[in-house]
């Protein structure tokens, strides 16, 4: 398990957008050190499907 940061994430996005999967799984491994490509597939996909959670607060009645 790792953490990533909005950076890295974007760069990785970016990479996906522009090369395809196996370009992000690149910019992934410039950051992290994963060594098998089904593990890193699997996080690229993970992190370009990731949505950043609702920042709404629950109204109070």
């Amino acid at each position: 398990m790792f953490t990533v940061s909005e950076d890295e994430r974007a760069a990785i996005c970016r990479a996906y957008e522009e090369g395809g999967e196996w370009a992000a799984v690149v910019e992934l491994r410039r950051y992290f050190s994963i060594e098998d490509n089904q593990n890193a597939l699997y996080a690229v996909r993970s992190i370009v499907r990731w949505r950043p959670a609702s920042l709404s607060l629950p109204r109070r009645l």
